[in-house]
């Protein structure tokens, strides 16, 4: 029985569906029992989320009797901020299973998440020096910015120490939180896993271009807009998130359908000629990329981050460059084998036959070394 354990955002994201896939994967992949148990964090106000920030976590023996109850000999954790922390992974610990540390973002040290603030690329945080993040409200509310900074700094090397092993999803997210100073020792790479694959391309010629994404600044969905302008494709953006008022200003071309279920998600693929990862900030991995070269589009996405492990070198541009982004989506509409190539390298990458054997090797294996650093 592999427990899961997540802090849902207050803005939906890849995270949520890395979490759901794992899980699916686990179930179907692995023929092992998997249960979630979640908090969400839009549940939560910013005193509550400061106060568990602060304390480490709130109400660890909910944690404890999950435990007990499923017989979980692992706990998979993912983002335990700001109401399970430290003192889950221990309640987990002292009832009996292995911990299983879950990092899909940068926030051992970053407020956020992601590294990105004010229009730009951010690591002033390091280590326990997050000071930064409080002097600029990375976290929008001085109460809440000052109980991430406060909380990050005290427990990082806590959490860290009370995990088994530690999962990043790729070289490069792992390379950055060295960088930043996270106290980390050894690490698992294992990018996040596709459930399913086109049989063929799935590039419609002449099609439109397709951004899934949260709307946030660092998600460059301005840069795919104009480069859709320049390119004379038109432009189909599903997704939401604090950016939607700011970029949907009717612009003739551009048509933006808010959050998409599943179904409606893989019609708007099958109608695309490309789709497009523009971002502006070190991804730690790219779902978005990933599920669109899954399903047979070919991905003009901007070189940064661990973008570059997952998307040909040739569909790579600078980020936060229209024009090149824009040149790439042309080169990809006019090319044929696009979509199988897209389809071969996600498969390559994130097929759930390459990830259920590491996966299950993460849980199997004592691994004493993923705290070395604690």
């Amino acid at each position: 029985m592999i427990l899961f354990l997540h802090n849902r955002y207050r803005t939906v994201g890849g995270e949520e569906r890395a979490v759901d896939d794992l899980l699916w994967l686990v179930r179907e992949h692995l023929a092992e029992d998997a249960e979630l148990l979640e908090r969400d964090s839009a549940l939560l106000g910013r005193a509550r989320a400061a106060a568990g920030m602060l304390r480490g976590g709130l109400r660890p023996d909910e944690v404890a009797r999950a435990v007990r109850r499923t017989r979980a000999r692992v706990l998979h954790a993912h983002n335990l901020n700001p109401a399970f922390g430290w003192r889950a992974l221990a309640a987990a610990r002292a009832a009996g299973a292995r911990v299983v540390l879950h990092l899909h973002q940068y926030r051992l040290v970053c407020a956020i998440g992601v590294c990105f603030t004010r229009g730009a690329e951010c690591t002033r945080c390091h280590g326990a020096n997050t000071l930064p993040g409080v002097i600029l409200g990375c976290r929008g509310s001085r109460l809440e910015a000052v109980g991430y900074g406060l909380g990050l700094a005290v427990w990082q090397r806590r959490v860290v120490a009370l995990a088994d092993a530690v999962i990043v999803p790729s070289r490069f997210a792992d390379s950055r939180l060295r960088a930043l100073g996270a106290p980390i020792g050894a690490t698992h790479t294992l990018p996040h896993v596709i459930r399913s694959f086109a049989s063929a391309s799935g590039a419609v010629a002449g099609g439109p271009a397709l951004v899934v994404s949260r709307l946030a600044p660092e998600k460059g969905i301005e840069v795919a807009i104009e480069a859709c302008r320049i390119a004379g494709v038109p432009l189909v953006i599903a997704g939401d998130g604090p950016e939607r008022g700011r970029l949907d200003t009717g612009e003739r071309g551009v048509r933006f359908v808010g959050r998409v279920g599943d179904d409606e998600l893989a019609e708007l693929r099958r109608a695309a000629g490309v789709a497009l990862a523009p971002s502006r900030s070190a991804e730690t991995f790219g779902l978005a990329a990933a599920e669109a070269m899954a399903a047979g589009l070919p991905v003009a996405a901007s070189r940064i981050g661990a973008l570059p492990e997952l998307v040909p070198e040739e569909w790579l541009v600078p980020p936060g460059d229209p024009d090149a982004l824009a040149a790439t989506i042309t080169r990809l509409h006019r090319d044929e084998g696009a979509g199988a190539q897209a389809i071969a390298r996600a498969r390559a990458v994130a097929a759930p036959e390459v990830i259920a054997p590491r996966l299950a090797a993460i849980y199997s294996k004592p691994d004493a070394g993923c705290a070395a650093a604690a």
